[in-house]
């Protein structure tokens, strides 16, 4: 039975602005009653760190600047080249009755196979190993997407009430990999692998105040950024 998704295309925006629009989809996705696949890009170099991390050591660990806590956990991302996407899902859905570990393989394997079908191999981590604990791209956590072993497509997500938030970045792509071929492929991909039907969904005035509201209040606060 086919399972209806809406897409939002975002493309670049600036950072805050991200932070704020992956929250609002996660505020907005039980009263939308189906999942949704946001695809962004970034208008400015910036790095995004996870909510549970200290503010002092990620500022040691990068130069980029803004540095903004997400909403979800993780470790410190840098952000202007890597693809990045978010999976808002509603309470009830299968995927949101699904474990942290697994829902984490499927949006790897989601991945991995929209790599496939552009002719480009990748595989899952079997195991985590850290090189650096606290930063996503060195070393590797268990299910993450690698490349001739090299970490290429981690995540990070939040589970409550209002659903399940998944943030993800494609970074260092396969030589050869477009980033308008891998949107597309995944789309088709979800056709098959989750029977996923998709609607383009158009953002009301109403959640783009949401937006607006959540970026100026607290993604651009140092209050919220630094609070650990």
């Amino acid at each position: 039975m086919s399972q209806p998704w809406f897409l939002l295309e975002a493309g670049g925006c600036d950072p805050a602005i991200n932070m704020a629009a992956d929250e609002a989809l996660l505020l907005a996705v039980a009263r939308l009653a189906r999942p949704i696949l946001r695809f962004y890009g970034w208008t400015e170099p910036a790095a995004t760190f996870g909510y549970f991390q200290k503010h002092a050591e990620i500022a040691r660990w990068t130069q980029l600047r803004p540095l903004i806590r997400r909403p979800t956990g993780g470790g410190l991302v840098p952000h202007l080249s890597d693809w990045t996407y978010c999976i808002a899902v509603p309470p009830g859905n299968s995927w949101y009755e699904l474990s942290a570990e697994e829902s984490y393989r499927t949006v790897h394997e989601w991945i991995r196979l929209a790599f496939a079908r552009l002719n480009l191999e990748t595989s899952l981590a079997p195991e985590a190993h850290h090189d650096v604990l606290g930063q996503c791209f060195i070393g590797a956590e268990k299910h993450d997407l690698l490349w001739h072993g090299r970490k290429i497509a981690g995540a990070a997500q939040r589970r409550n009430r209002h659903g399940l938030l998944i943030q993800g970045s494609v970074q260092q792509q396969p030589p050869g990999a477009e980033r308008k071929a891998w949107e597309t492929a995944m789309r088709e991909v979800g056709t098959t692998f989750l029977d996923a039907t998709w609607e383009t969904w158009k953002p009301t005035p109403s959640w783009l105040a949401e937006v607006e509201s959540l970026a100026a209040q607290k993604y651009r606060q140092a209050s919220f950024n630094e609070k650990r």
